[in-house]
């Protein structure tokens, strides 16, 4: 199945769900808050699922059982593909929650978690136009001197730190790196973090 194919089936069984909701059959009228609702629980979601799995799930996979050099292009495709996803679900999160809470009349709590959603939104973008960018060149740089000295291919942990002792120049791309990827990671966790508050928000608003 095709990824259109996907995506419309998808739409489909969303549409029926809306349509035979007891909120649809019980009232004429949808009302703007619903469709606001949905919006804002669909795209919280996504962007929580998307991040628990790629941070905590898919990378470390990946990371045990593909070779260096092929495991850091493919995350270099990856991370900007998944930055801008999580990016516009959080986007519209926000939008949609401070629709639903305009600031003058919305509580403390509320105003918290938008605080919470914009925090998430802006750590994803300094990811996508910062972090990111800069970690890919660096990469690139960085396996380029890897190939020179024939390591990059082995699969988990490098050879990299041992060769790097007699290599002044890889030593400092290690650092340089590091730091890169450090920074990008700790923005990657503060944005997770700040959805998994929210999350906990939304749970005590749901009745099961």
């Amino acid at each position: 199945m095709g990824w259109l194919s996907r995506f419309i089936t998808a739409v489909a069984f969303l549409a029926i769900g809306v349509i035979f909701s007891p909120e649809t059959l019980g009232s004429k009228s949808t009302t703007l808050s619903t469709y606001l609702k949905l919006a804002h629980l669909l795209s919280f979601s996504t962007a929580f699922g998307a991040a628990l799995w790629v941070t905590f799930i898919g990378g470390i996979i990946m990371f045990k059982n593909l070779p260096r050099h092929q495991f850091g292009n493919l995350q270099s495709k990856m991370f900007p593909a998944y930055f801008s996803m999580v990016g516009v679900c959080c986007a519209v999160s926000v939008a949609s929650f401070g629709y639903l809470h305009p600031w003058k009349t919305s509580s403390t709590t509320e105003r918290y978690q938008l605080g919470f959603l914009l925090s998430s939104f802006a750590f994803n973008l300094t990811n996508l136009f910062v972090f990111t960018p800069m970690t890919i060149e660096m990469m690139k740089q960085r396996h380029k001197v890897e190939r020179e000295n024939n390591i990059g291919e082995e699969v988990g942990w490098s050879k990299n730190v041992e060769v790097a002792k007699s290599n002044p120049k890889l030593k400092a791309m290690n650092k340089k790196f590091g730091m890169i990827h450090g920074l990008s990671s700790l923005a990657n966790i503060m944005s997770f973090g700040s959805l998994a508050i929210h999350s906990w928000y939304l749970a005590g608003k749901i009745d099961l």
